[in-house]
């Protein structure tokens, strides 16, 4: 699912503690380390470091599915450190290239999550937003498991029409995905496999 057209892609990657798995962070999460992923050989030369920095910290790494441009993302960069200046909070300005890698995506053909908690993905959903959600057609990539359930990977979809079946799934269009859970039996190498 990852593609590098030009030395202008990459992807965005958090080692983020949630507040659900550490109560004494305070906030609903707090950012470890980000890491602006360049190319596949970058992902898998940091592999090792990933691992550690989310077991020793009980975080887990979260990768957005939909590409960034470095230009874009540096543009809109200036008009986040401008907007923090003038409302004189300059103790913030190191964070304005981070926030506007989150801000929006460069992906041709982007990808959405739909968070299933506590149960399997249903074949029956799958055929529901394949047959019933236009545009019409298979729009399933992949299934990445979760602690407490699935990540459902799809291409876009009339989120109405899906809402008349599942109006309790959250679909999310441009957020994070599971790429390692600590003390999970999920490794970058089978995961990848998984996707395939």
């Amino acid at each position: 699912m990852l593609t590098f057209d030009s030395e202008d892609d990459f992807y965005f990657l958090q080692i983020l503690q949630r507040k659900k798995e550490n109560e004494e962070i305070g906030s609903n999460s707090h950012v470890v380390r980000n890491y602006y992923i360049k190319s596949i050989d970058y992902l898998f030369s940091h592999e090792q470091e990933i691992i550690k920095l989310c077991d020793i910290f009980n975080a887990r790494a979260m990768l957005r599915l939909n590409k960034r441009s470095f230009e874009k993302t540096a543009y809109k960069c200036l008009v986040n450190l401008s907007n923090t200046m003038s409302n004189r909070e300059f103790a913030f300005c190191n964070k304005s290239y981070d926030k506007a890698t989150g801000q929006g995506h460069n992906a041709k053909k982007a990808y959405w999550i739909i968070d299933i908690d506590n149960n399997q993905v249903s074949p029956l959903m799958m055929a529901y937003i394949d047959q019933h959600c236009e545009p019409k057609g298979s729009k399933i990539v992949a299934i990445i498991p979760s602690k407490n359930g699935n990540h459902l990977i799809t291409y876009p979809f009339n989120i109405e029409t899906f809402h008349i079946e599942y109006p309790n799934i959250g679909i999310h269009k441009d957020n994070p995905t599971n790429l390692y859970i600590p003390y999970g039996d999920i490794t970058l190498n089978q995961l990848i496999n998984l996707m395939h």
